[in-house]
C-alpha cells in the first residue's frame, strides 16, 4: 500500500511504520512541540534509506545550530533521494539543501516554484513563513505583505480547519496589520490543536499588535504550563510574558520571568531566540530607566559570542550590537560595524546598510549622544523592517528612536510617533510616555 505524508503526498518508503513516525515528526515540528527528533530517528530505524526523514532530521539539527550534523544528514538525503525519490521529493530535498547551505535567495525562488506544483507540501511552504523564515530574512521591506500574498495564493489547497495553515495565515495577517482577522484564525487554530506552540506564539504576537497585553497574559498563563521546558519556543513565549510585564511597569516581575525561563543558562530554545530575547529585554529595562543587572548582561554577552562568533546576519547583528554597546565592549562593536560595512560594499548583506547603521545608533545611544542616535535612526524608519523578525521584536528600535528624541528635546517628533502608536495599538508604556510629553 503506498505511503503518504500528513497532507496526502506520496512518500518513497515501503514501511508503514516509518511513514507513521515521519508524519508524527512533521506534525511535532510544525507545531514546535517536543519529540520531533525522536520521531524522525524512529522512522529512520524502520527505513534507513528514507530520504525525507533524513532531510527532516537535518532541519531539526539546523534549528539547534548543530551545523555538522545537519550537513551530514542533508547529504544523506540528497544521495538517497536521487536513487529512490520521486520528482516532488527530489525538489523537496533540493530546496531544503539550498536553505540550509545559506543560499537563501535561491531557496526562496525554488520554494515558490515548488509550492505552485505541490502546494500541500507543508514543510517547504513553511520555509518562507514565520518571523525567522526566508521572507523575513530576505532583506525585503515588504516581507510582511509577501507572506500574506503567499498564504492567500494557496489558501484553496487547505481546509478551513487545517490548524497548521490557519496558524501561518493568521500570523501573517496580524503582522501585516489585519490584526482582528488574523487573531480569529489563530484562536481557531489553537482550538483545533492545543498542542501547537507556533499557534500560541503567533496568538501572543497578534495580541501584542492589537494592544491586548492582558489577553496575552491570560492566554500564556493558561497555556504555557502544559508546554515542556524542552520545547523550542518555551523561553521565547516566556519572553512575551516578561515583555508584557515590563510594558505595565512591573520590572521585578519581568526580571523574575527572565531569570526563570529566558536567560541562557535556563532556556532550551534556539540560539537566535536566546540571544535576541535576552538583548532586547535587558536593553528595554535599561532604556526605560530601571537598570538591568550587569551579571545578566555579562551572561548573555558570553553566550552570544559563542553562539554567533562571526557577523553576517542582520537580525542577530542588530542585537549583538546592543549587547556590545551595553557591556561597553567598544572594540567588538567597532569590528562588527566595520565587518558589516564591508559586507554591504560587497553586496553580501541582504538588509543592506540598515544593520551597520543600527550598530552606530546603538553606540551613540549607549554614549548618551541622543542627537546622533536620532540622526542615524530617523532616516531608517521605513527600512528597519529589512532586518527581519516580528513587529514586537523590531519595536525596540522605534523605542530607541523615541527615547533619543525625547532626551534630545525633539518633543514634537516624539509626540507624533507616540500618537500614531497609540492610535494603532495602545499600551501602558506608550501612554505613560505620552503623559510625560503632555506635562
Amino acid at each position: 500500500m503506498p505511503q503518504t505524508d500528513s497532507h496526502g503526498l506520496p512518500l518513497s518508503t515501503d514501511s508503514a511504520k516509518a511513514a507513521e513516525r515521519f508524519r508524527e515528526g512533521v506534525i511535532l515540528n510544525l507545531s514546535a512541540w517536543p519529540g520531533a527528533s525522536e520521531a524522525f530517528d524512529a522512522a529512520l530505524s524502520e527505513d534507513p534509506d528514507f530520504a525525507l526523514a533524513h532531510a527532516a532530521r537535518a532541519r531539526v539539527h539546523l534549528m539547534r545550530s548543530e551545523q555538522d550534523a545537519a550537513r551530514d544528514r542533508i547529504s544523506d538525503a540528497e544521495r538517497l533521494v536521487a536513487r529512490r525519490g520521486d520528482e516532488r521529493e527530489r525538489s523537496h530535498v533540493d530546496v531544503l539543501s539550498l536553505a540550509m547551505s545559506g543560499r537563501s535567495a535561491e531557496a526562496l525562488s525554488r520554494v515558490y516554484d515548488h509550492v505552485d506544483l505541490w502546494p500541500r507540501d507543508v514543510t517547504i511552504l513553511s520555509l518562507p513563513l514565520g518571523a525567522f523564515g526566508l521572507l523575513a530574512f530576505s532583506g525585503m521591506a515588504d516581507h510582511d505583505q509577501a507572506r500574506v500574498e503567499l498564504c492567500e495564493r494557496h489558501a484553496g489547497s487547505y481546509s478551513a480547519d487545517d490548524w497548521w495553515f490557519l496558524t501561518h495565515r493568521g500570523w501573517s495577517l496580524a503582522e501585516s496589520g489585519e490584526v482582528l482577522r488574523g487573531r480569529g484564525m489563530l484562536e481557531r487554530a489553537l482550538e483545533i490543536r492545543r498542542r501547537n506552540a507556533n499557534g500560541a506564539h503567533a496568538l501572543a504576537h497578534a495580541m501584542f499588535e492589537g494592544g491586548c497585553g492582558d489577553d496575552a497574559d491570560r492566554m500564556l498563563a493558561e497555556w504555557l504550563p502544559d508546554y515542556d521546558r524542552s520545547g523550542v519556543l518555551h523561553g521565547h513565549l516566556a519572553w512575551h510574558a516578561a515583555l508584557n510585564a515590563l510594558q505595565r511597569g512591573e520590572v521585578e516581575r519581568a526580571l523574575d520571568i527572565y531569570a526563570e525561563s529566558v536567560r541562557p543558562s535556563v532556556s532550551q530554545g534556539m540560539p537566535i531566540n536566546i540571544v535576541t530575547d535576552g538583548a532586547s529585554l535587558l536593553w528595554r529595562i535599561d532604556a526605560y530607566g530601571h537598570g538591568a543587572p550587569k551579571a545578566l548582561w555579562s551572561e548573555v554577552a558570553a553566550y552570544a559570542r559563542q553562539a554567533f562568533p562571526r557577523p553576517g546576519h542582520a537580525f542577530v547583528d542588530t542585537h549583538m550590537a546592543l549587547i556590545e554597546a551595553a557591556v561597553g565592549d567598544g572594540p567588538a562593536l567597532e569590528r562588527r560595524i566595520a565587518a558589516l560595512d564591508d559586507m554591504v560594499a560587497a553586496h553580501r548583506l541582504t538588509a543592506g546598510p540598515v544593520a551597520p547603521a543600527i550598530g552606530r545608533a546603538a553606540r551613540a545611544f549607549a554614549r548618551s549622544d541622543h542627537a546622533e542616535c536620532v540622526r542615524l535612526l530617523e532616516p531608517l524608519t521605513g527600512e528597519i523592517v529589512r532586518i527581519g523578525g516580528s513587529g514586537a521584536q523590531r519595536e525596540l528600535l522605534q523605542d530607541m528612536l523615541l527615547i533619543a528624541l525625547m532626551r534630545s528635546g525633539e518633543i514634537g517628533k516624539a509626540r507624533t510617533i507616540l500618537d500614531r502608536r497609540l492610535q494603532r495599538r495602545p499600551t501602558p508604556r506608550a501612554a505613560a510616555w505620552r503623559s510625560e510629553l503632555a506635562a
